[in-house]
């Protein structure tokens, strides 16, 4: 199991040339749109022949594309499956095909810009926040903190599943959550930790 997300692939395409603002400013607009347009022919047109064109067009090749979309499989064949069962076959398209939509485009996002400028570029659009006790540096903080665990998260739950392989232990969720649980908080103790003794409050 290995996330992509924060993981920059250089390039030279215009959109590796774009500013993160534009990109984050347009991945908010698609989804707002994504909300108000709901017709399904509209979000496989845009995921098919938008989205998929724009990965090509930087140079990642389709199966990164993929492999931003295949972790989530178990979520959308669920929420397809109970909006078919509804009667609602339309939502079904249009719903999963809004979360493809926008997670294959928050994937370029980040595939496209490297990590700190997308930092840089949130901490710059919070400053307004600064007269109303915001500090915006402590939101980039938060923002790298979040990018940094879920690649963490995602390793200490290979680490918890290779370690039951080992001891040839059951498959519940149970007994896989609990202990990825207690090394999560161990983590999250941990870091709390270092950042107090780098003179962070709490």
């Amino acid at each position: 199991m290995r996330s992509t997300l924060g993981l920059y692939h250089p390039g030279d395409s215009l959109l590796h040339r774009l500013g993160p603002g534009p990109k984050l400013l347009g991945l908010v607009v698609v989804g707002a749109l994504s909300v108000v347009v709901q017709q399904w022919w509209w979000l496989v047109l845009a995921l098919i022949a938008g989205t998929f064109a724009l990965y090509l067009v930087s140079g990642l090749s389709p199966g990164l594309w993929w492999r931003q979309v295949r972790p989530m499989w178990m979520l959308l064949a669920f929420t397809a499956v109970f909006h078919v069962w509804t009667g609602a076959w339309d939502r079904a398209i249009a719903v999963t095909g809004n979360i493809v939509l926008l997670v294959s485009l928050a994937a370029l996002v980040t595939l496209t810009t490297p990590t700190t400028d997308l930092v840089d570029a949130v901490v710059r659009a919070s400053g307004w926040l600064r007269p109303f006790g915001v500090d915006p540096e402590r939101v980039g903080l938060f923002i790298t903190l979040g990018i940094r665990c879920v690649p963490l998260v995602a390793g200490l739950a290979v680490q918890v599943r290779e370690a039951q392989v080992a001891r040839c232990a059951t498959r519940s969720a149970q007994a896989f959550l609990a202990p990825l649980i207690v090394r999560a908080l161990r983590e999250a103790d941990a870091m709390g930790e270092a950042l107090v003794a780098r003179g962070v409050d709490d």
